[in-house]
């Protein structure tokens, strides 16, 4: 027998990265295992492939699944500037007369 049950979304959580895309809401049940099967439409549309690397995010009690190579793509050059500040504290690590002693070793 199925059981009718009421689930509240806030309009951040639906609202989430979609300004113009359909949201679509699909149940699925959690294994013995503790995997989760994605519906076969929602596979096809999003062009996830058997094997492909998924990204779980997880934030109070909300779980978000999104591709790993669309994350890549959003965060890349992020953290630009962290690697051209290591390459300034390097270069002024690397070029001083005090460490010039190690090169005749």
């Amino acid at each position: 027998m199925y059981k009718s049950r009421t689930v509240f979304i806030s309009k951040k959580i639906l609202t989430f990265n979609m300004a113009s895309e359909q949201i679509k809401f699909k149940t699925v049940k959690v294994s013995d295992k503790g995997q989760i099967s994605i519906p076969s439409d929602i596979r096809k549309e999003m062009k996830i492939k058997k094997g492909e690397e998924l990204l779980l995010v997880k934030k109070g009690d909300k779980l978000l699944v999104e591709k790993s190579s669309k994350i890549s793509k959003k965060f890349a050059g992020e953290f630009n500037f962290m690697l051209k500040h290591a390459e300034t504290v390097a270069q002024k690590l690397w070029n001083n007369k005090e460490d010039e002693i190690w090169d005749s070793l």
